[in-house]
């Protein structure tokens, strides 16, 4: 009865999300065929965020906390996020200033939406291309730095599931060898509750941690290994931390093996691969 209940909640969320996701990526994405980046359609995008927020708090039952926004250094930087939902975008968003993310493609050769994504900022990527598409990423990445934004990238690519093993891209690397800015680690434990492909958005309290900024200037297997550790010790605690407390999603045996991995790898005496 409590799935069929949060399964109900789950469905009105989306439908109440993806209409009004719908009426204000046409509200942008024609203003910004005329005028380009206004002042109403930030702030439209900053309502949108804020909004869905809310909607998964209220609706879904869903809550929000985001902490460590004081590490984001003023003037240009790279924000690195762990990647396990769509509840990323919105929780990191307020934090940003003027973000500008990378995004893919393909979300912006939709009408309206790709109109909507290009007049904020967003820096898209042909992942399809692989290595082939990061001078065409580095290139806006650094109009985008010239223009005041804050570069937010997810370093893997791709959502990816609670305690799941990392896969960061090289994207990351290039972008912080060539932009010569701070790169600020951001870990997250959002896939516990709103998992990539899952029909069900489950209560609790989804957090982000913004981490100490990593300086420019590393050598670069310095800073991978720096962005790697920072990012994924401190989604693992954050997730471990959850269950610990208690939460609402079942316990798959997918889940409980990578749950008994983590804690492997938290204790003191454990050896890193």
């Amino acid at each position: 009865m409590r799935t069929l209940l949060q399964a109900i909640r789950t469905a009105l969320f989306y439908l109440v999300f993806i209409g009004q996701t719908a009426i204000i990526a046409i509200t942008i994405g024609l203003i910004a065929l005329v005028a380009g980046r206004t002042r109403f359609t930030w702030g439209l995008a900053k309502y949108w965020c804020w909004s869905n927020l809310q909607f998964l708090r209220y609706i879904a039952g869903l809550r929000t906390e985001v902490r460590g926004a004081e590490n984001i250094p003023k003037g240009g930087c790279i924000i690195a996020s762990k990647h396990q939902s769509d509840w990323d975008v919105f929780a990191i968003f307020p934090h940003t200033g003027r973000p500008a993310y990378i995004v893919k493609k393909e979300l912006m050769s939709i009408p309206f939406f790709g109109w909507a994504a290009r007049s904020l900022d967003c820096i898209a990527i042909d992942r399809k291309r692989g290595a082939q598409a990061i001078p065409e990423m580095m290139r806006q990445a650094r109009a985008a730095i010239d223009r005041g934004c804050r570069i937010v990238i997810f370093p893997e690519g791709t959502r990816k599931a609670p305690l799941a093993p990392a896969d960061y891209r090289q994207g990351i690397v290039r972008m912080y060898s060539e932009l010569n800015v701070p790169v600020v680690p951001v870990a997250l434990n959002s896939g516990l509750f709103w998992g990539r492909n899952s029909p069900i958005i489950w209560p609790g309290r989804a957090e982000a941690e913004i981490l100490p900024p990593i300086p420019a200037g590393l050598p670069l297997d310095v800073f991978t290994e720096r962005l790697r550790t920072s990012i994924e010790t401190h989604s693992d605690a954050l997730s471990l931390a959850a269950i610990d407390n208690g939460i609402a999603r079942p316990l798959d045996p997918t889940l409980i093996e990578r749950i008994e991995a983590a804690r492997q790898r938290a204790r003191p005496d454990s050896v890193q691969p």
